[in-house]
């Protein structure tokens, strides 16, 4: 571990999680305005190192922590108290926070503003948490960088020069260097896990169709979106069910979301948890250091009396495939051509060229992807049968894991690159992907530090509607290793 990086053990207001902080609130231990104070202030010390949070609403911030406190203070022990009420958090720029920036990090759109709140920043805020402001994102949120030539790029805060992952890039450096208690990020292909890896923290993705998209910018057109979900970034395991439990469920607008299932992790008890382990991919090469942890995961959890499985399948050497044939035939309208919605100019082919000559306002990975999109009229046939191996596999997946089975995998095949070096590797986010397009539910747990100290973690993956299965593990895991420690940039 990087000790100097590491913050000292203790309980400052900035090393504890949501639950502990929201229970020492309702008792008058601690009060919403010193919380905010503290999470602002630290925002304020760490955010010009990160560029993390882009737009901040301090001040309203401060008014509803005031309020807070005087709701508390009011308050007589029967009352029924929202379960986060002054906790502060941060917003993914995606998921609306009215009047703050949703701007997709396009150019184009670079005065855009969320015109009220998403479902979910409507539901986390109706159950007393604080948003201090909206976080960074790539551009369109179909890379794993954080970077848009609107906002910039968002540094790692346990190295500087390194990715912080993405698309919820901004917010797992931020929730990882103590500048908010918990975020809320989305993902359709790893940007929950991604950041939460790179960084050290806890990503939660939810099953499909769980919580519902509504407000989310960009938004999700067709069958993709089930694919899509937002989830929480959090510092404990034991923050993550509570603030499913808020966001999830229909909101009678988003057509994919149906009734929540979620289960209770205290339920899960280890000795009937079969840990299936899978360590690599066979598209892509995993280094020793992420292969290692799934196994350290896999002994911890043995030692506390879970049975160890292996599993193989050679549906999954076809993963890539998979995704972007279920990503491709579940659009209403492709990522290309929501581009051209928006700027009538664009084609990808002369964008390239504008980019090589420095005239370009898209990044690369945005005009790569486009530029990968024409070809789809010509494999229409290998897309089918893409899409029918991903229901294949998901069916065997599911049969092998059954109601109680987890299986860990690596979330990236290394730790957090260095700026621009996982365009070397576009391949390897179906680590994380693949999990997408399946709809199944995972934990992202952090496991400690590799020798240069960066963070290294696991992911925790179920069937469908076992996100309390994952959880249950995920906090053996925490309990195990110890879990999220704060970052000093």
């Amino acid at each position: 571990m990087n000790m100097k990086a590491a913050s000292a053990a203790g309980g400052s207001l900035l090393d504890r999680g949501a639950i502990e902080l929201a229970a020492d609130l309702r008792a008058r231990r601690l009060s919403p305005v010193e919380l905010v104070d503290a999470h602002i202030a630290r925002v304020q010390d760490v955010n010009p190192k990160l560029n993390a949070m882009i737009g901040d609403r301090f001040d309203a911030a401060r008014a509803e922590a005031r309020a807070a406190e005087a709701r508390l203070a009011a308050a007589s022990g029967d009352d029924d108290l929202p379960p986060f009420l002054g906790v502060p958090c941060s917003i993914k720029e995606y998921l609306g926070l009215g009047g703050l920036p949703q701007t997709g990090g396009y150019v184009s759109e670079r005065l855009r503003c969320a015109s009220c709140d998403g479902t979910v920043v409507e539901r986390i805020r109706a159950a007393g948490a604080i948003p201090l402001g909206v976080t960074n994102s790539p551009e369109g949120g179909m890379w794993m960088e954080t970077h848009n030539n609107v906002f910039g790029r968002t540094h790692n805060p346990w190295d500087l020069t390194r990715t912080a992952g993405g698309s919820s890039g901004g917010e797992g450096a931020l929730v990882a260097a103590g500048g908010s208690v918990f975020g809320l990020g989305s993902d359709v292909a790893g940007s929950i896990r991604f950041p939460a890896a790179f960084c050290g923290v806890v990503g939660h993705k939810p099953s499909g169709r769980l919580v519902p998209n509504t407000g989310h910018w960009p938004s999700a057109t067709g069958e993709v979106g089930a694919i899509l979900v937002i989830g929480p970034l959090t510092r404990r395991v034991a923050d993550v069910m509570p603030i499913l439990r808020v966001i999830a469920g229909p909101d009678g607008q988003d057509v994919h979301c149906g009734d929540s299932w979620l289960g209770d992790p205290e339920g899960v008890h280890l000795r009937d948890v079969d840990v299936f382990t899978l360590p690599g991919n066979a598209m892509v090469r995993v280094d020793d250091d992420m292969r290692a942890s799934v196994d350290a995961a896999a002994a911890a959890l043995e030692a506390r009396v879970a049975r160890r499985r292996k599993l193989q399948s050679p549906r999954l050497r076809k993963a890539v495939e998979m995704w972007a044939s279920v990503m491709a035939l579940s659009e209403e309208r492709s990522f290309g051509q929501s581009l051209v919605d928006r700027d009538p100019d664009f084609f990808a082919p002369r964008e390239l060229l504008r980019l090589v000559l420095g005239r370009s306002d898209y990044t690369l990975p945005t005009v790569m992807l486009a530029l990968s999109e024409l070809a789809k009229p010509f494999i229409g046939a290998r897309l089918a049968r893409g899409a029918a191996l991903a229901r294949e596999l998901q069916a065997e997946l599911e049969a092998a894991l059954g109601p109680s089975g987890v299986l860990l995998h690596p979330p990236y095949t290394r730790a957090a690159p260095k700026h621009r070096r996982a365009l070397l590797t576009p391949f390897d986010f179906i680590c994380c992907g693949l999990f997408s397009v399946l709809e199944f539910p995972v934990t992202q747990m952090p496991l400690g530090f590799q020798k240069d100290g960066l963070p290294i973690g696991v992911q925790v993956v179920a069937a469908r509607g076992g996100d309390h299965l994952t959880l249950a593990v995920a906090q053996a895991l925490e309990d195990h290793f110890g879990g999220w420690v704060r970052a000093n940039p």
